[in-house]
């Protein structure tokens, strides 16, 4: 640490002491900055604590957990009410307008617990000089008007974005930033105190899970991690990508799986490729909204990080997008080299938790319509500039997905049983959807119908096969990048593209909605309503923010039919259809995904099955626009929605000639060849 870092660093500390002892303030805001002094005060001993290391090496489990536990009991569900991270309760304490404020900046210092584990002291700093600046509007007993304490909020997130916005570019690209990376390598992972180094929330679910692995063999283990490698490996085979140019590979994945992301990282270094394991964003400027994108232990709250999805209403706008879009174009080029070399995400997902339907919060910062409109041009932008370094053409990724012990007493059952899933017959699925491909190959559009509650009537325009002998629509889909194996799936053409979608109940991207519908015309999203809420606005506003990413419409991006009733067959034994990620969930029935193709930024990039026939429809009439300005073409989301089998009464392709073949008819698969698929579902 530079001195004066160190001297600054001193002085905040010496300060905040102060503050917790001070009665200057006016009440209830003295209340507020005591409360928060004090929490500071604890961060400041965390991290002379940590500092300490043979002190810190001793200690026990259970004085692991407490300490745990204290450092995260504020925003659990059982004390919320009573949060300054509730919008809700901030606001009934200190009034609505400066509410939304200090909540924010109780949420923006939240991230010191992480600061204070990586031990990143000049993000610990100005955090401690953004509290000490705020309390000095407040600390001559007057109440400063909202604007001021707004602009000291704005000016921070302003001042520091490029340094934020840089680091946040370089742990996502520079292998040498490596402190996920040594706990996983270095640690005894039977000593369940490794969980604890991280600094997440640990609850016992990861404990559990880690344990879990602990009783499966060095053959298990190696299985697992060969399953996620070999798909990222094949994942560049199969698009004709030369996996010998990348030297590093990005691994997501949830606290508890450490002994199979061990085994993946060694797997990975035969391979040429050194990990790039980066934590999920902490500060604001860094966050996009409530998604985790990084590693990540247990979710205290997430009603609590659901009503912070929007803070960046504080302070987005014109100015910031373009000084956020500067600060991430410079960081690329000063990271040019190590931006080329890297390869993509392998992304470990995990499901069974309870699902989230978040409860509207009106005291919660809201983007109003302008900033909607900046935070997607914003989106665009970054995607358009992250791709010109990391070029999507010569990267790849895998995603594959494990039942963490949420999802009940069975879970090492259906752990097992996933990890099978996992490990289907390549082989087999690959010849089944060859038939299914064939038969969708005649056809010039392909029908879809729900039945008994379910009001699906989808007509699916497809793009014409000008030499069929060597061309196709659909992609037969194994288990390479998208495990497990089983889908076909299709970028339709939008003209004639129209119908209603709906499914009863579907969970996407951790929310739950019921009763989802949307309609389309020409391909694109017309209407679209829920359940979730007495009041229909309320449904659209949460579909328009988390699934049409506050776009006025999205197009349908992707047709598929899955083809894993195994994995079916499994949600059905266990009860767990409404647990299983998008990932399982959309090989278990016909899905839509609106947003981007599946293909994009990749179109160009020429793509066959393995019978030999390109694989035509990569684009459709938006993505096109890529060829004369890509801000029109991408949207920057590709959310899938699928349509459980007993919700279906057919899929048929239908010829240029009206004449029809039945892919699935009420529920079951009925084109010859395909009947070994409803051998799971007799069962």
């Amino acid at each position: 640490m530079d001195e004066l870092l160190k001297e600054r660093l001193e002085l905040a500390c010496g300060r905040v002491e102060e503050v917790a002892r001070e009665r200057s303030a006016a009440e209830p805001f003295g209340e507020y900055f005591r409360q928060m002094a004090g929490f500071l005060l604890e961060m400041i001993t965390l991290r002379e604590e940590l500092q300490r290391k043979t002190e810190e090496n001793g200690r026990t489990l259970e004085e692991l957990r407490e300490r745990n536990h204290r450092l995260y009991q504020d925003i659990l569900p059982e004390h919320y009410a009573s949060s300054w991270g509730n919008p809700a309760y901030a606001a009934a304490k200190l009034g609505r307008d400066m509410g939304q404020l200090l909540s924010f900046l109780y949420t923006e210092l939240r991230g010191m617990i992480v600061f204070a584990y990586e031990g990143r002291d000049w993000d610990f700093l100005v955090c401690l000089e953004l509290f000490l600046q705020v309390y000095g509007e407040f600390e001559d007993g007057t109440v400063p008007e909202r604007e001021q304490v707004r602009q000291v909020l704005y000016w921070y997130v302003n001042d520091y974005c490029a340094d934020m916005a840089e680091y946040r570019i370089r742990e996502q690209l520079d292998p040498r930033l490596d402190f996920a990376a040594r706990i996983i390598m270095d640690e005894d992972l039977t000593d369940l105190r490794y969980l604890y180094r991280f600094g997440e929330y640990v609850t016992e679910d990861e404990e559990r899970t880690a344990a879990f692995l602990n009783t499966l063999s060095e053959e298990e283990i190696r299985s697992m991690a060969s399953t996620y490698t070999e798909g990222y490996r094949i994942g560049f085979q199969v698009t004709g990508k030369d996996i010998s140019k990348k030297k590093t590979v990005n691994i997501r994945y949830c606290l508890g799986f450490e002994r199979m992301i061990r085994e993946a990282v060694r797997q990975f270094a035969a391979m040429g490729l050194k990990p790039v394991i980066y934590r999920s964003a902490v500060h604001a400027v860094n966050r996009r909204q409530h998604l985790r994108i990084g590693y990540y232990g247990a979710i205290p709250n997430q009603q609590f990080e659901y009503d912070h999805r929007n803070d960046a209403g504080l302070f987005l706008d014109e100015d910031f997008v373009g000084r956020k879009l500067r600060c991430i174009r410079n960081s690329y080029e000063k990271m040019k080299e190590l931006a080329a070399v890297h390869g993509g995400p392998a992304v470990v997902e995990i499901f069974g938790e309870t699902p989230f339907a978040p409860a509207s919060c009106e005291d919660a910062i809201a983007l109003d319509e302008k900033q909607q409109k900046l935070q997607v041009h914003l989106n665009n932008e970054t995607g358009q500039i992250t791709n010109r370094y990391i070029r999507g053409e010569e990267r790849s990724f895998t995603i594959i997905a494990y039942p963490t012990p949420q999802i009940g007493e069975q879970f090492e059952d259906i752990f097992r049983e996933t990890v099978k899933i996992n490990t289907l017959d390549y082989n087999l699925y690959q010849r089944i959807q060859q038939r299914i491909i064939d038969a969708l190959d005649q056809g010039v559009k392909v029908q879809i119908r729900g039945r008994g509650e379910n009001r699906t009537d989808m007509t699916v325009m497809l793009h014409t096969l000008t030499d069929p002998a060597r061309q196709t629509n659909f992609e037969n889909c194994v288990a390479d990048v998208n495990i497990p194996v089983g889908e076909v799936f299709t970028s339709p053409q939008l003209a004639g593209t129209c119908g209603t979608l709906h499914v009863t109940g579907v969970f996407l991207e951790g929310l739950h909605y019921r009763d989802l519908w949307m309609n389309f015309e020409e391909g694109k999203i017309t209407g679209y309503g829920c359940g979730n809420f007495e009041d229909p606005r309320d449904g659209r506003a949460y579909i328009l923010e988390n699934i049409l990413a506050h776009h006025p419409t999205l197009p349908l991006g992707e047709f598929a039919i899955g083809t894993n009733t195994t994995a079916y067959r499994m949600a059905k034994t266990y009860g767990i259809g409404d647990r299983l990620p998008i990932l399982i969930a959309e090989k278990m029935g016909p899905h839509f995904a609106v947003g981007d193709t599946c293909y994009s930024w990749a179109e160009d990039t020429a793509v066959f099955n393995p019978d030999g026939k390109e694989i035509i429809a990569r684009d459709n009439e938006i993505s096109l626009n890529r060829k004369e300005d890509p801000a029109k073409a991408y949207f920057g989301c590709h959310t899938d929605i699928t349509i459980p089998y007993e919700e279906l009464a057919y899929i048929r392709a239908v010829r240029k000639d009206g004449s029809e073949i039945s892919i699935i008819e009420n529920g079951r698969f009925v084109l010859p060849g395909t009947e070994e698929l409803n051998r799971p579902l007799e069962d």
